[in-house]
C-alpha cells in the first residue's frame, strides 16, 4: 500500500503540523510517529493507547557483585570509560557501548550481557485515524531498528482494517532513522523555510531521496517571511525536477491551534486550511503518478506549472 513520509532534513521546520493537517484531510489511513527520540505529532492527536509493546534491542554489560573479585581488568580494557574499578566494579549503562569485551575477558566471568529494553512502542486511536508510535528512553541507540519495526506495524495494521495509506511524520536530519523512514517509501514530502540553511538541509534530505530512488515534492513553509529565499528554493526545485507542492504563508493561527491540541485544518477551515487542502489534493495527484506503472523514482515528479 502507498506510503507517504514527511521529511525536512532538520527540525523546526512544521512538519508535525502538516502531517497532522494532512492526517485530517486523509481518509483509509494510518498514522506513524517516526521520530522515536523526540515524538511529538501525540500532542495534537491525543492519543489513547490499545498496546504498548517493550522494545528489546542490542545488549549492555552488567556486573554480578557476588562474583566479581575486583581485579580491574573490565575497566582497564574499556575504551568508552564505561567502567569503574572496584570491588565489585561499576558499569554505567550511557557509556557502555555493548562491545563485549570485558564480558570475553573478565578472568571470573562475572559480567553478564542481557538484553536492553531501549523504549516502548504503541498503538493508539485518534480522532484522525489509528496512530503507530514509540519513545525510546533517553540516550538509547537503535532507532533505525525502532523505526523500521514501527513502519512494519504501520503496514500490517492497515492491512488488517482495510486501510489503503500510510501517513509517516518522520525524524529531522538525514541520518539512521531517516533512512530507515525513507527506504522504500512511495512518496518523500519535504517541508523547508526559506533561508539559507533551509535550502541548505533541503539539498541533503532530496541528495537522500535520490539515493534510494523515492519520488519528493516539497512545501515551503512560511514563504512569505523571505521571498527571495522562497525563489531560490523554487529554482533548485525547478533545476532537480522536483515538484513545488506549494508555498504556505506565516499564520499564527498555527500556533493557535496548537495550543488548542488541533490540527489547523480542524481549527479554522479557511486561509491556510484552504491552501493545505489543495496541496493534499496535489499531493494524492503525485502520489498515483509515483505509485503508477513504469515509473520512473527520479523522474516521476515535475515542477508544477
Amino acid at each position: 500500500m502507498p506510503e507517504i513520509v514527511v521529511l525536512s532534513g532538520k527540525g523546526g521546520t512544521g512538519k508535525t503540523s502538516l502531517t497532522a493537517a494532512f492526517a485530517h484531510l486523509a481518509q483509509d489511513h494510518v498514522i506513524c510517529d517516526l521520530d522515536v527520540d523526540a515524538p511529538d505529532l501525540h500532542l495534537l492527536l491525543a492519543p489513547r493507547r490499545l498496546s504498548s509493546t517493550a522494545f528489546v534491542s542490542g545488549h549492555k554489560a552488567r556486573i554480578d557483585p557476588a562474583r566479581c573479585d575486583g581485579c580491574g581488568r573490565c575497566a582497564q580494557v574499556c575504551r568508552f570509560g564505561a567502567v569503574t574499578a572496584g570491588s565489585p566494579a561499576v558499569i554505567d549503562p550511557l557509556r557502555c557501548e555493548g562491545c563485549k569485551l570485558c564480558v570475553t575477558l573478565c578472568p571470573a566471568e562475572a559480567i553478564e550481557f542481557p538484553a536492553t529494553h531501549c523504549g516502548d512502542w504503541y498503538l493508539s486511536e485518534t480522532r484522525l485515524g489509528p496512530l503507530v508510535h514509540a519513545q525510546l528512553f533517553p540516550g538509547e541507540e537503535n532507532s533505525g531498528r525502532l523505526v523500521a519495526l514501527l513502519r512494519q506495524q504501520a503496514r500490517q495494521l492497515a492491512a488488517r482494517l482495510g486501510h489503503r495509506l500510510i501517513l509517516a511524520d518522520g525524524p529531522p536530519g538525514i541520518g539512521c532513522p531517516v533512512i530507515s523512514s525513507l527506504s522504500g517509501a512511495d512518496l518523500a514530502l519535504l517541508v523547508t523555510e526559506p533561508t539559507p540553511t533551509g535550502l541548505h538541509d533541503l539539498e541533503r534530505v532530496v541528495e537522500l531521496c535520490g539515493h534510494f530512488r523515492v519520488p519528493a515534492g516539497v512545501l515551503i513553509n512560511k514563504s512569505d517571511l523571505n521571498p527571495r529565499q522562497a525563489d531560490a528554493i523554487a529554482a533548485f526545485c525547478a533545476a532537480r525536477g522536483l515538484a513545488l507542492l506549494g508555498h504556505l504563508p506565516h499564520d499564527p493561527a498555527v500556533t493557535e491551534a496548537m495550543v488548542q491540541g488541533l490540527a489547523i485544518t480542524e481549527y479554522r477551515p479557511d486561509g491556510l486550511a484552504q491552501t493545505l487542502r489543495e496541496i493534499w489534493s496535489r499531493v494524492q495527484d503525485r502520489l498515483s503518478a509515483s505509485t503508477g506503472p513504469q515509473t520512473n523514482p527520479m523522474t516521476a515528479i515535475h515542477p508544477l506549472n
